[in-house]
């Protein structure tokens, strides 16, 4: 089974990433397209020419990675993908080979925190259009999918990642709850710059209510970001 978790910036992805990769029948990657997004948009982000010289560019190439065997000899093969990572929206029925899962969380949360590490250029740099089209191709032919809101899995990880796995009718493992501190060995490079909210952690940290106040430059972006984000909360698990 291969599962294709698209999540936008700035969520609990790589906590949910260690959280598979603590099943010993799953084998995960991380970010596989991220050279390919960098190389596209030529955005300078931490560490882009170690990135670019350590994975691959190639559309095709990493579609026949996410699509070919299973590594290891594992059941299960997560694939941890930013869905703003993603340009060729034309050319993505290679994801119903996958179980998709789109996770999903506030804008006014996701701007407040990506824009201290990074700079916002549009709503497409958040992943909220690119995570509808993906619904809307999934939707098309009738193809099974599953919205995750990554507070409703902070409030309750054991129900949502139980809930998850019914409908993925696979047996929940309890080992999911629970991981080892620090960098992990499937961990992109680019760790040392994104983690640093992950690393210390063992687990699902408590999901805690906070006051943001968007500022003014980023309305348009917000906007455009909820229209979104209401068409996939109607979806969600």
């Amino acid at each position: 089974m291969r599962i294709a978790c698209w999540s936008g910036p700035r969520n609990i992805s790589t906590a949910i990433m260690r959280s598979w990769s603590s099943r010993k029948d799953t084998y995960v990657i991380d970010e596989p397209f991220y050279a390919y997004y960098l190389n596209e948009t030529q955005y300078k982000h931490p560490m882009y020419n170690e990135i670019l010289n350590q994975y691959s560019i190639d559309y095709n190439e990493i579609v026949n990675l996410l699509t070919g065997r299973i590594p290891k000899n594992k059941k299960i093969f997560y694939q941890k993908h930013m869905a703003h990572h993603i340009f060729e929206l034309n050319n993505i029925d290679w994801i119903k080979k996958c179980k998709n899962c789109i996770l999903i969380r506030h804008p006014k949360e996701v701007i407040a925190s990506y824009k201290d590490k990074n700079q916002i250029k549009s709503v497409l740099d958040l992943g909220y259009y690119q995570q509808c089209e993906i619904i809307k191709l999934l939707k098309k032919t009738n193809e099974s999918y599953i919205i995750i809101e990554s507070s409703d899995l902070l409030k309750n990880p054991n129900k949502a990642l139980n809930d998850w796995c019914k409908k993925l009718n696979i047996d929940f493992d309890t080992s999911m709850l629970q991981w080892e501190k620090g960098k992990h060995p499937n961990d992109g490079i680019w760790w040392k710059h994104w983690y640093d909210n992950v690393i210390g952690t063992t687990g699902f940290q408590e999901f805690e209510e906070k006051d943001i106040t968007i500022e003014n430059q980023y309305d348009s972006i917000y906007n455009d970001s909820m229209r979104y984000y209401k068409y996939l909360q109607d979806f969600k698990l």
